[in-house]
């Protein structure tokens, strides 16, 4: 009689994301993922492979449901200049206003792993690129509209933007310090006029 599966996968690998999230890749011990996805090793081993499998799955997960989405949502309700900025101002409130200390799963995994493993450097190398295309549609968006100066160089200016985000999310781990979050939020703005 074949194997078959009583779990609902992608429920367990949301769990799994939200357990390397909270404690990064090296920290989450293969006990500490099957009590969060609620199911053995064997099921573990046979629906996902091994623990670095699951990590590229639950961070493939993450990019898609917690980058894509998100900043699809923001350029679709939001003026080009609004868009950007809403994504300092968010990251500040989760910091300052609800605790949030987990930062980015992307950003974490681009300090803990992408150094060292090729394959995972690979998935953040790109979703840090479509950061960056955000920006630079955003900004571009923004000029043709008047919204934002037509003299910036958008290419230029969406890798600054990327840069100021990139070094906000480390420090809303390190020290989320509403004066010195919001320096970083103001530096985003004047970058674009």
């Amino acid at each position: 009689m074949p194997w078959e599966k009583q779990f609902d996968s992608e429920a367990a690998l949301e769990a799994a994301m939200k357990a390397f999230w909270a404690r990064g890749y090296e920290a989450t011990s293969m006990q500490d993922l099957t009590e969060r996805m609620g199911i053995n090793r064997a099921s573990l081993y046979a629906t996902f492979g091994n623990k670095h499998s699951l990590f590229l799955a639950a961070l493939r997960r993450y990019d898609q449901h917690h980058r894509a989405e998100y900043l699809a949502g923001l350029a679709a309700r939001h003026t080009p200049k609004a868009a950007i900025l809403t994504t300092f101002d968010n990251v500040i409130h989760e910091a300052t206003e609800n605790g949030a200390r987990d930062g980015c799963l992307l950003v974490n995994t681009a300090l803990e792993l992408s150094p060292h493993d090729p394959k995972i450097a690979a998935v953040v190398g790109q979703a840090l690129s479509e950061v960056e295309v955000f920006f630079r549609e955003r900004v571009a968006a923004g000029q043709a509209t008047g919204e934002i100066p037509a003299h910036l160089d958008a290419a230029e200016t969406a890798r600054a933007l990327l840069g100021l985000f990139m070094g906000l999310r480390v420090l809303t781990r390190s020290r989320p310090e509403p004066a010195l979050l919001r320096a970083i939020a103001r530096q985003a703005e004047a970058l674009l006029g």
